[in-house]
């Protein structure tokens, strides 16, 4: 037997491993960038943490709770998407906040204000079409688009610094594999139609990326 076929007989189980590990990544980003985010009160960094709890949330209703408590497939994987897409959201968010925002500094919350609740509306009406037509299309489309626009954003950020730190670098690397996972999880859905052999492949190349988000951030938040 090889370890393909060991894996395939243990889905369960490497499912439950797959969603607690990158839960437990996204739980560490968040306090770390929560850390960073109250030491330099950079609001970017303070939606990137927001996009990384919305993760960590999807990642938790869909390979944890409905491991462990008896709720219906079909809700825990709503609840994936609905938090998976606003996660990308945020990400997207983080980079342009400033040309929305301006020079504002009133206090309020950063889950829960005017600007955030059109992409609560947004990515409630993805949701919900998918589940009506029984598809990831428009999930797909949707982040997609946003990491092909936040992977130009975050280069343009970073060629046009004078001076090219740490943190403009990772952001445009975090952006672009993100969009690299959003491709793949694409063709394996819709040209292989989640074969296990390409899902497993699918699972361990998003399972490095977050693990490199995790890196990034630790490198970034270990020099301030």
């Amino acid at each position: 037997m090889n370890i393909l076929e060991l894996i395939i007989e243990n889905r369960e189980v490497m499912k439950l491993f797959y969603g607690a590990a990158i839960t437990l990544i996204c739980l560490i980003i968040v306090l770390r960038t929560d850390k960073l985010f109250r030491l330099s009160f950079h609001e970017g960094i303070r939606y990137f943490r927001n996009a990384f709890f919305f993760y960590g949330l999807g990642f938790f209703f869909r390979y944890l709770f409905e491991l462990l408590f008896p709720i219906s497939f079909s809700f825990s994987a709503f609840l994936f998407e609905f938090f998976i897409v606003m996660a990308g959201f945020f990400l997207l968010y983080s980079l342009v906040w400033k040309t929305i925002e301006g020079s504002q500094k009133e206090v309020r919350s950063s889950l829960f204000n005017s600007r955030i609740f059109l992409f609560y509306f947004m990515a409630l009406v993805i949701t919900l079409l998918d589940y009506l037509w029984m598809t990831f299309l428009f999930m797909f489309a949707s982040q997609i688009l946003t990491f092909i626009f936040s992977s130009v954003i975050s280069y343009s950020n970073y060629k046009n610094r004078s001076s090219r730190n740490t943190f403009s670098k990772f952001y445009f690397i975090a952006m672009f594999l993100t969009l690299i996972i959003w491709v793949l999880n694409a063709v394996a859905s819709l040209l292989f139609h989640w074969h296990e052999g390409i899902l497993i492949n699918v699972y361990a190349v998003n399972f490095i990326i977050f693990l490199i988000f995790l890196w990034g951030v630790l490198e970034v938040t270990r020099r301030t």
